[in-house]
C-alpha cells in the first residue's frame, strides 16, 4: 500500500468497459454520416447513419441531400406568426409518428416516449426520447450516486433494474438516474427520480445533493442505425446510515449497500448498465479511489469522461464588447481551440476561418470585459478604503 493509503496497482483495465459506451474514436470521420440542420442555424445538431436516413418516412418539412449528406429542416416550415421551436418540434413529430406507425425501427418498440429537448438549439425544440438517437441528437441524463461513510469504509447504494424493463433488465444501476425531460432541469430530474425510484425524502435530496459535473460520451450503432452523443449530469449524495433507499416503483427490484471493491468487481464483471460504469469511474476519480498512483490508465480514463461532443451543447451566441452581461468563459476556450486545432471545425463541416475570426473576437471581448470588471472592482475598493480614512 502507498504512503497515501491507496490501493496497489491493478492489472485489470476499465478501458474495455468505457469503449463499449464511448465507441466513437476521436479520429472518426464525421463526413461519413449525414448532418442534421435546424432552420437558420449553420451548426449540425445531429449526425445520422445513412441507412436510417434512407428508411425514415420523411415529410416535405425536410430536404434530403444525399450528395452533400445533409438533412435540412426547411425554413418554409417556420411561419412568421408561429413559435419557431414549436414548429420545428411538430415537424420532427410528424416523422416520428410515421416511423412508429410503420414499425420499421425495433429501437422504438412501437411506443411513444417523453420528449427530450435539443440542448444546443437556439429555440426550444424537442423530440421523443426513443427516436432521438436515430436523428443523432444529443440527449441529457442525470445520475446521482448515494454513498455512506461506515466504520468499514465508504459504501455505495446500488439498485438492480427490474426484469421486465425493455432496456438492460436485471443489471445494476446508479443509485438514482433518469433521462431529463424537455421542460426539466437536471436537478428537477434527480429530485423526481430520487422520490419515485428510491423513496428518498425530496427535501433531504434538495438540501444535500451536490452537483459535481458531467460525463459525456458518443455511441454509434450501425446495426440499429443510431448515433448517440450523450450528456450525463452527475450528482453525489452522502446518506446517513439511518436513511436507506427503498424501491418506489416497479423499475427497481431492490437496493444493496456495496463496498467499493464489490462495486469494482461488479463493474469488471459487466454486471452494470454500461453507461453507469462511466458514472462510477467518475465517482472513483473524484473520491481518490482511482488515481495516477494506482492506475496506469488514469489519464486515459479521465479524458474519456469529458470528451468533446460533435453537436452544440448550448445555444448560439455572438458576443460584442459593448453588450452588457456577455462575459463568458467560452471566448477563452474558443480562442485556444482555434489557435491549436485548425482542423476542428472543418471536421464537423464548419467554416474554420469564420469560427477562427469569431473566436478571436470572443477572446478579445472576454479579455476586455475581464479587465474592465477588475478595474471597476479596484476603483470601488479604493474609494471605500479612502472614504473610511476620512
Amino acid at each position: 500500500m502507498s504512503s497515501q493509503g491507496q490501493e496497489p496497482r491493478s492489472p485489470q483495465s476499465y478501458l474495455p468497459l468505457i469503449n463499449k459506451v464511448d465507441n466513437v474514436p476521436l479520429s472518426f470521420d464525421f463526413n461519413t454520416l449525414y448532418r442534421l440542420f435546424l432552420p437558420n442555424d449553420s451548426r449540425p445538431h445531429g449526425f445520422m447513419v445513412q441507412s436510417t436516413v434512407e428508411r425514415l418516412p420523411w415529410t416535405l418539412d425536410f430536404r434530403i441531400d444525399h450528395a452533400e449528406r445533409v438533412v435540412q429542416l426547411l425554413n418554409s416550415t417556420v411561419k412568421d406568426d408561429e413559435d419557431i421551436g414549436m414548429t420545428c418540434t411538430a415537424a420532427f413529430q410528424r416523422v416520428v409518428d410515421a416511423a412508429i406507425a410503420s414499425d420499421s425501427f425495433p429501437s422504438l418498440n412501437k411506443l411513444h416516449s417523453e420528449h427530450f429537448k435539443i440542448i444546443g438549439a437556439n429555440h426550444f425544440v424537442s423530440i421523443e426520447r426513443f427516436p432521438a438517437p436515430l436523428f443523432g441528437i444529443s440527449s441529457r441524463g442525470a445520475h446521482m450516486t448515494a454513498y455512506v461513510k461506515t466504520s468499514e469504509g465508504m459504501k455505495i447504494w446500488v439498485p438492480r433494474r427490474s426484469a421486465h424493463l425493455f432496456t438492460f433488465p436485471n443489471l445494476l444501476d446508479t443509485t438514482v438516474a433518469g433521462g431529463v425531460k424537455a421542460e426539466d432541469s437536471p436537478f428537477d430530474c434527480i429530485i423526481a427520480e430520487a422520490t419515485e425510484e428510491a423513496s428518498l425524502p425530496a427535501d433531504f435530496v434538495k438540501e444535500n445533493a451536490r452537483a459535481v459535473g458531467a460525463v459525456t460520451y458518443c455511441s454509434l450503432n450501425k446495426q440499429k442505425g443510431t448515433f448517440f452523443p450523450t450528456v450525463l449530469y452527475v450528482y453525489d449524495l452522502e446518506l446517513p446510515e439511518s436513511i436507506e433507499p427503498q424501491p418506489g416503483d416497479d423499475e427497481v427490484s431492490g437496493f444493496k449497500l456495496m463496498s467499493i471493491d464489490q462495486v469494482k468487481d461488479a463493474m469488471l464483471g459487466e454486471q452494470f448498465k454500461p453507461n453507469c460504469v462511466l458514472v462510477m469511474l467518475d465517482f472513483f476519480i473524484r473520491h481518490n479511489t482511482i488515481t495516477s498512483e494506482n492506475n496506469d490508465e488514469y489519464l486515459e480514463i479521465v479524458t474519456r469522461m469529458r470528451r468533446h461532443l460533435p453537436v452544440p451543447t448550448s445555444p448560439e451566441r455572438r458576443f460584442t464588447v459593448d453588450e452588457p452581461g456577455n462575459t463568458s468563459y467560452l471566448g477563452f476556450i474558443h480562442c485556444g481551440r482555434a489557435s491549436f486545432e485548425p482542423s476542428f471545425n472543418k471536421s464537423l463541416g464548419g467554416d474554420y476561418q469564420t469560427h477562427e475570426a469569431y473566436a478571436v473576437v470572443s477572446c478579445a471581448a472576454s479579455y476586455f470585459l475581464f479587465i474592465s470588471s477588475t478595474m471597476t472592482a479596484f476603483v470601488l475598493k479604493h474609494y471605500r478604503y479612502t472614504h473610511l480614512l476620512r
